[in-house]
């Protein structure tokens, strides 16, 4: 019998050398963890995956799905989405299939609530992809690709669109895309009879120039949204109207202690299952900012900077009774465990270090057995 403690951790990462990283891993790599003290035992690492860099699991939790980040495969153009299997007793990773997406570097894959669709944005491709999942888990192909077209201020960073993330609201009605290379947060309606992202009465809203909106998290009242803009290391806190996907920027916030100048550039935000507190990842500042959340208006406060023990902070996920936070280090090759204080949000390392190739995306799952 398994422990309430227990849980599976799925690790995306890169598998192969690029020009802005120098992958190391062989898979995925699945471990089982200690989710009170964040001690990791690695179980399976899913053999034949290239650059699984971020992952997304179905709302029932048998099917995991990841982003196969190249430029090209099988010959083709463009990088694909794999489906994989998952054995509930032991957490390990079945390959189903791969479909393309379309465009080259898919970097961001989620799953719509009724675990009928993916959805999927391709980072220099500058597009976003929608796919069906089949009855088994795998993937057909593609039954929607929308290209973006636009630039902003940044000559080497926003010289054409850049498509990061695909974040789905609560209420499964609206898709919210940042893309770093317009300086845009798009938003498309969802239309799952006919598997298509459709462009909202308000199609997007305007970043700050040379902001480089990445990824972006809902606080659980459904009423605000918070985005993480890369180049400029600041968040952005979105008033949003879930009846009708508006979104409006309320405030922006930096991610880093004041007088600090050095080369940096975000990467994760995520939002405590309370609400109370908002994180984001450095990269470059090396640390996981923390925000107190005003429960009336949803605007942020800073608290302070925790460093990552690492470097390049790429990802972290909080489990999901909100005591413990696992930080993925990059270009440390380590995720680090952290203890969340739920009354002050501080974090507070445990000890426990795993090391983990070249890690990217982390994501849990509660043992069943």
């Amino acid at each position: 019998m398994a422990s309430p403690n227990e849980m599976f951790a799925y690790v995306g990462n890169y598998t192969r050398i690029e020009p802005y990283v120098r992958g190391k891993a062989d898979g995925i790599n699945v471990y089982r963890m200690d989710a009170t003290s964040g001690a990791m035992t690695l179980l399976q690492t899913a053999p034949g995956a290239l650059n699984p860099t971020f992952l997304a699991l179905d709302p029932a939790q048998r099917h995991l799905y990841a982003v196969v980040a190249v430029p090209e495969i099988d010959g083709h153009p463009g990088g694909a989405i794999s489906a994989y299997a998952i054995d509930q007793a032991t957490g390990h990773l079945t390959y189903l299939n791969r479909q393309s997406t379309g465009g080259p570097g898919p970097c961001y894959v989620s799953v719509e609530a009724t675990g009928r669709f993916i959805l999927a944005t391709n980072y220099p491709g500058g597009s976003v992809a929608m796919l069906p999942i089949q009855p088994d888990g795998s993937l057909g192909a593609a039954s929607d690709f929308i290209q973006h077209t636009g630039s902003s201020v940044n000559p080497k960073r926003q010289e054409a669109a850049h498509a990061h993330s695909i974040t789905i609201d609560a209420a499964n009605r609206f898709a919210i895309v940042c893309d770093l290379g317009m300086d845009k947060v798009m938003i498309y309606r969802l239309d799952l009879a006919h598997g298509k992202l459709v462009p909202n009465e308000q199609p997007w809203v305007q970043a700050r120039p040379g902001a480089g909106p990445r990824h972006l998290a809902f606080h659980p009242n459904g009423r605000v949204a918070y985005g993480i803009n890369e180049l400029d290391s600041t968040v952005s806190v979105y008033a949003y109207d879930a009846a009708h996907g508006r979104l409006s920027e309320v405030q922006a916030i930096s991610t880093l202690p004041a007088g600090w100048a050095g080369a940096n550039f975000t990467a994760e935000v995520c939002v405590a299952a309370s609400g109370r507190f908002v994180y984001g990842s450095n990269r470059g500042h090396d640390s996981i900012v923390i925000y107190a959340v005003d429960a009336a208006t949803g605007k942020l406060s800073y608290l302070g900077n925790e460093p990552s023990q690492g470097k390049t902070p790429r990802n972290f996920r909080i489990t999901p009774d909100g005591t413990l936070m696992l930080v993925a280090n990059q270009d440390t090759d380590n995720i680090v465990a952290f203890r969340v204080d739920q009354q002050t949000g501080k974090l507070t390392p445990t000890g426990q270090v795993t090391a983990s190739p070249t890690p990217v995306c982390i994501k849990f799952l509660p043992l069943t057995h």
